[in-house]
């Protein structure tokens, strides 16, 4: 592991933080001290006078405790200033700004542009169109050191929000536009239409680029799972809903197959926290076709049950399929390690991560497997007591090389040249180093980390915000990577809390953008391909390609991204301005769907992505 020239950019970003611990003092000084933490569960526990009976028949004593707690050290802290705010991200902007004076850009990357946006960015998705989607929650609360998300309000005020930002159009408000989820009433004996809360839902991609999204919040019982089933299409923009699922899931994950279908698992059922639902159900229905075509809009179709259930103890298992075509279901809990069989519909045991804990939100990525697609997972972060790293082959763990320090709340992703990047993180779920719905975070988890192509990792520099619950990252076809989400810490920063920009987005550059030209990527087909054919792209640098990689566009939300992944493509001929590349031999290597086709060259700089689509010959016959 090659860090000790970072230790120190790290011990001088440590001293940040106590900038920020003195900066907050007054503010803070009421704050009391979380005195447990939970074993990887979704809440904090703290115990406190002041429970509420009713809640504790309802709850259960220690999350009837927890929101007492809440309540206490909201009475605490009273109100929070902008001009707290204002001198946070003050503060936070100095100290990126000279400490990451020590990293060049051409070996570490560089953070480029932070901006405000209308959305916390809870759940994000690239889109086949170039676009993002951004979803999560009216907010309820403007003060950080409370509960801003309406998970226990039942009616009008749990209502979810939706915008799409254009790249092409810059960092203003006009480069953001409303796609408000559709108007639902729901079974909370209300009987208010609002927009669909389906903040803490799962999603995933479908072969034609539509995101179906399940489940949300119904709102109370410490978070109640929805039915709510939508498709969102990136080609017209607008949402398509849906038949309810059978369950109600909130936090569930979903994974897209070699078949073009989703599975659909875990999440808290209608019944509240604390009911995590087995059932695993499969969208689309096996009796309704797989849609291909950017005009098969799915409409009022239903989920049919899958014969195996999945009974995880805890919430958003990361759920990836591998080139054998298999789903592999690796639950936050070391002991719920799963292989399910779309197929057959069987689920069989894989063998225990060997770490023997129950980990808090961290990531887990498919590794680069050349051109027949990943066969192995990179399970990191979600304990901050662990750096090390575990990856599973071939049905065997193996304990890898560690990064510097561990993490929750983290998202790490795939480049293009197949390295991987860690961004965000934190000490715990809401508990930000300091004490609960404390916003002043340990500073040091706002360092990037970068794994190379030997599996070595090393700081990088340092982002604006230390974001950690809610957080997220993608990869841009540009090669940029955003970072945006955690909505305690973007209001807590808010330049204008008066203004309807409750959010803000912060862009990479990895270092491939800081060394030298990029190749060209003229164009690509704009017709399906089926898998194993060849096709032609023209380029006019034919001579400096060396690697032809599809990476997949990615959908993600409290650390977990079920999309991601990374295939080379042969390169079959190559000169006079043009390309033969050869495609994915098979759906295992790679789901059919919507791919950014990136050339690099011998330095690992990419081009601008074309986008293109594989599916299976006849799928449209």
């Amino acid at each position: 592991m090659r860090i000790p020239r970072s230790r120190t950019r790290l011990s001088s970003t440590l001293a940040a933080g106590a900038v920020a611990g003195a900066l907050a003092a007054s503010t803070l000084a009421g704050a009391a001290p979380v005195v447990a933490h939970s074993d990887g569960g979704h809440h904090e526990h703290s115990t406190r006078a002041g429970v509420d009976p009713a809640e504790e028949a309802a709850l259960g004593r220690e999350h009837a405790e927890e929101h007492a707690a809440t309540r206490a050290g909201a009475e605490d802290l009273g109100t929070y200033p902008q001009a707290t705010r204002t001198a946070r991200l003050k503060m936070l902007t100095e100290t990126q700004t000279e400490t990451n004076k020590e990293y060049k850009a051409s070996e570490f990357g560089a953070f480029k542009e932070y901006f405000d946006s209308p959305d916390f960015g809870v759940h994000i998705a690239q889109l086949p169109t170039g676009k993002v989607l951004l979803f999560s929650f009216e907010r309820i609360e403007t003060d950080p050191t409370k509960e801003t998300a309406p998970t226990q309000i039942v009616g009008a005020a749990n209502r979810g929000r939706a915008f799409l930002w254009d790249p092409a159009k810059g960092t203003g408000e006009r480069a953001f536009k409303k796609v408000t989820p559709p108007a639902v009433t729901m079974p909370d004996s209300t009987g208010i239409s609002r927009p669909a809360p389906i903040f803490c839902a799962g999603h995933a991609f479908l072969p034609n680029g539509m995101l179906g999204v399940f489940g949300g919040n119904l709102g109370g019982n410490g978070g109640s799972g929805a039915k709510l089933s939508f498709v969102f299409d990136p080609w017209s923009e607008t949402w398509a809903m849906n038949e309810d699922m059978s369950v109600g899931r909130w936090y569930p994950s979903v994974v897209t197959g070699p078949d073009g279908r989703m599975l659909i698992m875990s999440g808290q059922s209608e019944l509240g926290w604390g009911t995590p639902t087995p059932i695993v159900e499969r969208f689309p229905a096996l009796r309704d076709p797989v849609p291909y075509r950017t005009t098969d809009i799915p409409r009022f179709q239903t989920v049919d049950r899958f014969r195996a259930d999945a009974p995880y103890k805890l919430d958003y298992p990361h759920l990836f399929s591998l080139r054998d075509g298999k789903i592999y279901g690796l639950g936050r809990s070391h002991d719920q390690q799963w292989l399910f069989d779309p197929v057959k519909e069987t689920r069989s045991d894989l063998a225990h991560r060997p770490d023997g804990v129950n980990r808090s939100y961290g990531s887990a990525v498919p590794l680069p497997g050349g051109f027949r697609g990943p066969d192995s997972v990179l399970v990191l972060g979600g304990d901050r007591t662990d750096p090390n790293t575990y990856q599973l082959a071939a049905g065997k763990w193996k304990t890898k090389e560690a990064r510097a320090f561990g993490r929750t709340q983290d998202n790490t992703l795939l480049l293009p040249d197949g390295n991987l990047l860690t961004v965000n993180g934190s000490y715990d779920i809401r508990d930000y180093g300091n004490g609960l719905y404390n916003p002043n975070a340990d500073l040091k988890y706002r360092h990037t980390e970068l794994r190379d192509e030997n599996g070595d990792w090393r700081l990088g520099p340092v982002q604006r915000l230390a974001r950690g619950y809610h957080s997220n990252a993608v990869v841009l076809p540009d090669g940029r990577v955003m970072v945006t989400g955690d909505e305690a810490q973007q209001i807590a920063n808010d330049r204008n809390i008066k203004d309807d920009l409750d959010g803000t987005i912060e862009m990479y550059e990895p270092s491939y953008l800081h060394n030298g030209a990029r190749p060209a990527l003229d164009s690509a087909p704009s017709r399906p391909l089926v898998f194993d054919q060849r096709f032609t792209v023209s380029s006019s640098t034919t001579d400096d390609v060396k690697r032809a990689v599809l990476l997949a566009p990615t959908t993600a939300t409290h650390s977990v991204n079920t999309s991601q992944r990374h295939v080379e493509l042969r390169i079959k001929r190559q000169g006079g301005g043009e390309l033969e590349l050869q495609a994915p031999p098979s759906a295992e290597a790679a789901p059919p769907g919507w791919y950014m086709l990136f050339l690099l060259n011998e330095e690992g700089v990419p081009s601008i992505a074309k986008w293109i689509s594989l599916e299976p010959s006849g799928a449209r016959s």
